[in-house]
This record gives C-alpha cells, structure tokens and sequence, in this order.
C-alpha cells in the first residue's frame, strides 16, 4: 500500500488527505442530531466541554507544533509565536467590537455575534492545521529532511481524528443558541472545508508556507482562546450548576490532549 502511494502525485495525495480531515469534521458535527430537545443544563455542559476542547487544541495542535516548526527554520521561536498568538487574539477582540454595530438592529443580535466568533476562530484554526497536512505530504517533492509518506500519513490522520471533538464544539453551541439542529450541523461541517483547500494549497507552496506555518498555528491559536474566554466559558458558567460546568471543561481539555498526545 505505501509502496502504490509513494508513486502517486503527493499534490493529490496532500487533497485526498485534506478531505478525510474534513469528513471527519463532519461526522464530529453530526453528534447535534441526538439532540432533538434542548436541554440548558446538557447543553452547557457540552459548551463547557467544547471550550476545553478548544483551549488544548489551541496548545496542542497549535502552539506546540509552532514552536517546534520555528526552531528546526532557525527562526526565533518565543518572538514569532508569541507575535502570532497576540494577533490572532486582536483580530478576534476586532471583529467583537465591530461586528455588533453591523447587526446592532438585527432581532438576536447577541446570539448572531456568538455564533459569528465561533465560526470564524474554529475556521481560522483549521486553515493552518490543513496547510500543515499540504506541506507533509508537499516536501516530499523536494526531500525535504525528516519528511516522509508515513509520517504525513500519521500527521493526517491525527489532524482528521482531533477534527471530531472540534466539530462537535461548534455544532452544539450552536444548537445551544436556539439554531436548528440542521443548519448547526450545517454550519459546523462547513468550517472543515477550509482544510482540504489548505492542504492543496500547503502541497503547491510548501517551500513558501512552511516559513510562515509557526506565525499561522499561533495566529489560530489567539483566536480561539479569545473566544474561549470572551464567549464559551462566560455562557457555559450561567448555569447554576457552574462548578460541573467548570468540569465538563475539563473533561474537553482532557480528551483533546488524549488524541493530540496519542496522535500527534
């Protein structure tokens, strides 16, 4: 099998991976159609959960694979990491200050703000995350050292597996919000379509890419932990129950460092 893949045009290879990440995606957002009624206390558990899920993805998945990206181009790694993640975190503190005036009339306003900063930072993060699946399988081309089909394997399928609990994070939320349980469905499968169009793009680029991944992994990071603490955690904790609120977070933060750990 590896030995039919290795003769295969790595561009297309870099694709097919990207899908399989988003597949994934969608199958993590499907998990909102089990839940027909809406229930306060379940579902702010599940936002609960959602934000731990974000905040070890933030660290895991992002911050770590920065730095160590960083240090093997020779690059300052504490300055561009750091740069990026304050980045990432201003255009999200951004997008919270104009957004509302844009809706400041619109019925629902708050909920549509929320639903907005969700979006956007899972959509953010999965834009790195699939360049980095693009450029494992693009360096192949050019022997890059260190890269091989097995390990661009493996990275795409801990990429696609830690998808699951991440669509997850953004379809009940959503439903959270008094959203349909199609359209949250919807909604939480379409901020995966990024990573197949990352990871093409990360494939054709890879040389100019790579020097810039550890500014665009931190970046995405910023941005979800803003959101995380701006919007996910502040409306899980309304529930009176909010110290098992507080748990559910930790629950997400353990099984997102479970899969990052096991499959990164």
């Amino acid at each position: 099998m590896i030995n039919y893949l290795s003769n295969c045009n790595y561009v297309l290879l870099a694709f097919i991976a990207g899908m399989f990440t988003w597949i994934i995606t969608i199958l993590g957002s499907a998990v909102v159609f089990p839940f027909k009624k809406v229930n306060k206390t379940l579902l702010d558990a599940m936002l609960g959960f959602a934000a731990g899920v974000m905040i070890a993805a933030s660290f895991f998945s992002l911050i770590s694979p920065a730095l160590t990206m960083a240090e093997s181009l020779k690059i300052n790694a504490p300055l561009i990491v750091t740069f990026g993640f304050i980045c990432g975190g201003i255009l999200l503190y951004i997008g919270d200050k104009i957004f509302p005036k844009i809706i400041k009339n619109h019925e629902g306003s708050n909920r549509i703000k929320r639903t907005f900063m969700l979006v956007l930072s899972i959509g953010i993060h999965n834009i790195p995350e699939g360049l980095a699946v693009g450029v494992a399988f693009g360096a192949l081309r050019y022997n890059i050292e260190g890269a091989t089909l097995i390990s661009a394997i493996i990275l795409a399928i801990g990429i696609g597996l830690q998808n699951f609990p991440e669509g997850t994070a953004v379809s009940l939320p959503l439903r959270r919000e008094g959203m349909s349980t199609k359209k949250s469905f919807y909604i939480g499968a379409l901020t995966g379509i990024v990573e197949p169009l990352a990871s093409l793009i990360g494939a054709i680029l890879v040389l100019k890419v790579r020097l810039i991944l550890p500014f665009l992994l931190s970046f995405a990071a910023g941005a979800m932990i803003y959101v995380v603490v701006e919007e996910l955690i502040p409306e899980s904790q309304t529930n009176k129950c909010k110290d098992l609120m507080a748990l559910f977070t930790i629950i997400g933060f353990a099984v997102m460092m479970i899969l990052d750990v096991a499959l990164g």
